[in-house]
């Protein structure tokens, strides 16, 4: 069964144009590389939440912790926290449609 890998930020206000240029340009295909495919991102427009919901896919659950657990995933999300606060991130079994 696939697993889900859920994640939220804020972006920097003084990094916006730097944030979306990382993360079309690299964040995305670097997790593609890890193996974690159909990646989501979501902007919250109302709410009281994370302005930024992301997430992406891996064949299975052992595939999904391989890639997070990887020195290139850590060094990927330290590249991402440059760019935002309020990081946080969480595994789930995916399941078709919304899942936050």
């Amino acid at each position: 069964m696939p697993a889900k890998l859920i994640m939220r930020w804020d972006i920097r206000p003084e990094t916006e144009s730097e944030y979306f240029e990382f993360l079309v340009h690299e964040f995305i295909p670097e997790l593609n590389k890890l193996g974690i495919i159909e990646i989501q991102v979501w902007y919250t427009q109302y709410g009281d939440c994370e302005q930024k919901l992301a997430s992406g896919i891996a064949p299975s659950p052992e595939q999904m912790q391989e890639a997070i657990n990887s020195e290139a995933y850590a060094q990927l999300i330290e590249r991402l926290e440059t760019y935002v606060t309020n990081f946080s991130q969480k595994v789930v079994m995916a399941t078709a449609g919304f899942q936050f």
